[in-house]
């Protein structure tokens, strides 16, 4: 089977995890925002996004070319600096409907923010979020930045791939 990775990133985490992505497994990487690729040629998909502001930062071309992929294997992986777990997959759910994250299998990577690449808005709200944040480590990662990069977590990943590739499922 025949696959490919497109992501979309902010500052570079889920560009780095996508390029890791496929060279270890040997796929084709695309950025949505600048590829024009017949996305019917490939028989399984690996998508990326970070999640900012809570949201899938590639929502929107997830259902604008969701008629296009929605039979064929879908994994998709998110970056961003929460850890797996309700409050990520709350941000998941809320950015795609549950007919399309059903289709999906799901990774939560995390990534990197350093506050001096940040843009003056970035930098101005996750202020405001600290602010908010109970949580005293999240409030130091919103205020101080952190880095969580780390290119064996995407093993799990590689292993479906291999399941994607070994598979008998045609589109």
């Amino acid at each position: 089977m025949k696959g490919a990775v497109f992501f979309a990133s902010q500052y570079g985490s889920t560009e780095q995890y996508a390029h890791w992505i496929g060279e270890a497994a040997g796929l084709p990487v695309f950025n949505v925002k600048e590829a024009k690729v017949d996305l019917s040629q490939y028989d399984f998909l690996i998508l990326g996004s970070p999640i900012i502001y809570y949201k899938l930062l590639n929502r929107k071309w997830v259902k604008r070319n969701w008629s296009t992929i929605k039979n064929r294997p879908i994994l998709f992986f998110t970056v961003s600096g929460a850890p797996a777990g309700s409050k990520l997959d709350r941000w998941f759910a809320q950015s795609l409907p549950e007919n399309m994250i059903s289709k999906m299998k799901h990774v939560a990577l995390r990534g990197r923010q350093k506050p001096e690449e940040l843009t003056w808005y970035d930098r101005l709200m996750l202020k405001i979020g600290a602010m908010k944040n109970k949580d005293p480590q999240a409030r130091k990662e919103e205020l101080e930045g952190f880095d969580y990069m780390d290119k064996s977590s995407i093993k799990p990943i590689l292993k479906l791939i291999q399941q994607f590739q070994s598979s008998k499922v045609s589109t």
